[in-house]
């Protein structure tokens, strides 16, 4: 997956998941939205045949994190999701 920053300030964030579609991206959202700082989570896609591939995920923060710690939060959190379901498998 690639990352492009496509709109960057204090408490919002807009970057394209190049790479990924709905799958990853909804989980992703859903991850972001348990935190307590994160007050909008979303992502669009703007062409279904065009841009499946390349989500665009929005995150705005109350200001106590950034949208990047967020991000980052939410991340381990998957991977720990991920490995718990590696050892139960």
């Amino acid at each position: 997956m690639k990352l492009e920053v496509i709109r960057k300030e204090k408490n919002v964030l807009e970057v394209m998941l190049i790479g990924e579609d709905h799958t990853f991206t909804n989980f992703l959202r859903k991850t972001l939205k348990k935190d307590s700082h994160v007050i909008y989570a979303a992502y669009k896609i703007e062409h279904p045949l065009i841009d499946k591939n390349r989500p665009v995920l929005k995150v705005e923060t109350d200001g106590k994190e950034t949208p990047v710690e967020a991000l980052q939060k939410a991340a381990q959190d998957i991977k720990g999701q991920m490995n718990e379901f590696k050892k139960q498998f």
